[in-house]
């Protein structure tokens, strides 16, 4: 239940179908359990059509990707966003191909690349900005730093907030994961 909680407070937007993907932190306690749960959201979200990956492990901690795959295809297809993963290094034919490299690239630096973002939904022009200016100088900061259009990014930072909100209560009030999760 509590790993749950974690779950919908980080990805609700994603479970709504209003984001691509989320990622957070799942504390690891018991392993076992840890990889239960782990088979069951697999095996609930994936009717729903999201999947989940592990981007990172420790003993004590996992770096949990979820994601919808359709979604994330559309979003590395954009073209301003094929020039950002071609300038960082990605060579790849297939968005499973990006994550695979992008995993790896977590996996063997300290932070996160820039370029994570495009795996989160974030709009291109964003990430570049972002990547351009080294993290300085964003119009206005919320979910990620704001380089393009900060009317709209509000707008989305505040709708994922109300899902957020909406989510916890629900959940909070009985709701199950699987009744949670938008279809897509």
């Amino acid at each position: 239940m509590v790993l749950e909680k974690i779950l919908i407070e980080n990805g609700a937007p994603t479970l709504a179908n209003l984001k691509t993907a989320s990622l957070f932190t799942l504390p690891v306690e018991d392993d076992r359990e840890t990889q239960q749960v782990l088979k069951k959201w697999e095996r609930d979200l994936g009717q729903k059509g999201i999947s989940i990956e592990i981007l990172r492990a420790s003993p004590q901690s996992l770096l949990v990707y979820v994601y919808r795959k359709k979604r994330l295809q559309r979003d590395l297809e954009h073209p301003r966003a094929q020039c950002i993963l071609c300038s960082q290094g990605y060579r790849h034919h297939s968005s499973q191909e990006a994550l695979d490299i992008l995993k790896m690239r977590i996996s063997t630096q300290d932070g996160f690349p820039h370029e994570i973002g495009l795996f989160l939904g974030y709009p291109p022009e964003d990430v570049q900005g972002f990547i351009q200016n080294r993290g300085q100088n964003c119009k206005c900061c919320g979910c990620w730093k704001v380089y393009g259009d900060p009317e709209s990014a509000t707008r989305q930072f505040a709708r994922f907030k109300k899902c957020r909100e909406v989510y916890l209560r629900m959940f909070n009030g009985g709701r199950s994961l699987h009744q949670l999760t938008v279809a897509s």
